[in-house]
């Protein structure tokens, strides 16, 4: 992970983190069209897709390992959501998603409740949630408590950010009526999916929220890693609003349930194995 020096540009992203906290969580209610001229993202959002498993085409399969969970335990078939169909590895980095999917899913950051990144969080099957006001737009996630601020004014550079971050450094902007975030100071511990999909700490990720109408928004996301891929490349998927009534984010505080893959080596006991 790469270190940046700027102590007093982190305090401040924490600390607009903390204020974007205080708003309320289930603001759906009473919700206007549009804020300060531009497209009312509010809501809770979801991704109803197979994208967490692998953003590339794959068929349904089983998990060996986990054979005593029948059906339960199988990955269900999905559709490349990446445009174009396959993701454009260099020959050593694809050799190193190999090697993830090899270890999965101990591998996974996901196993372990580490914060997801961007894109990851967007479509993981858990909900998300966007807290818009007339500054910077507040992204809170059900998994893991993950969270950050897009910040509209306080436009960075890589250089001005001072580590790299499991949900990086978010910067906005409006282009009409689409919501544009480039993510930079990317940790490189996240991976894209649980198929080992993976990036280097060079990545950064640009994205585009497009209200198509009240319940729906058309999520791109353009990945740029030269140390990983041979060329920049793009996902893009439909989200959804969750409409039922009094809809609220709830945490999933998952550090609990992976401290026995983290610690096992240090139980007396160490937990019962599947087999």
């Amino acid at each position: 992970m790469q270190i940046r020096l700027d102590l007093v540009g982190l305090s401040m992203a924490l600390a607009a983190t903390a204020a974007l906290l205080a708003a309320p969580v289930n603001a759906q209610e009473d919700r206007p069209d549009r804020i300060d001229g531009r497209p009312n993202l509010n809501g809770n959002w979801q991704a109803l897709n197979t994208a967490h498993w692998d953003l590339e085409a794959h068929s349904a399969a089983p998990l060996d390992d986990f054979w005593q969970l029948g059906a339960i335990g199988a990955i269900p078939a999905g559709q490349s959501v990446v445009v174009g169909g396959t993701i454009p590895y260099l020959p050593e980095a694809l050799a190193e998603r190999e090697e993830h999917r090899a270890g999965w899913p101990a591998s996974d950051p996901e196993a372990k409740c580490y914060m997801p990144g961007i894109p990851r969080a967007t479509y993981m099957p858990y909900p998300f949630q966007i807290i818009q006001g007339d500054g910077d737009i507040l992204f809170a996630y059900a998994f893991a408590s993950a969270n950050r601020p897009v910040h509209m004014t306080d436009i960075r550079t890589l250089n001005d950010v001072p580590v790299d971050m499991w949900m990086g450094w978010s910067n906005g902007r409006w282009d009409g009526d689409t919501l544009v975030v480039e993510v930079i100071a990317n940790d490189d511990r996240t991976w894209f999916d649980r198929a080992g999909n993976h990036h280097s700490n060079a990545l950064t990720v640009t994205e585009r929220y497009s209200l198509i109408d009240e319940n729906h928004i058309q999520y791109e996301a353009t990945i740029d890693d030269a140390n990983t891929f041979s060329r920049p490349w793009t996902i893009s998927m439909p989200l959804y609003r969750i409409v039922k009534p009094n809809a609220e984010l709830l945490d999933f505080k998952c550090v609990e349930f992976s401290e026995n893959l983290l610690y096992s080596e240090f139980l007396k006991e160490p937990p019962t194995q599947l087999h």
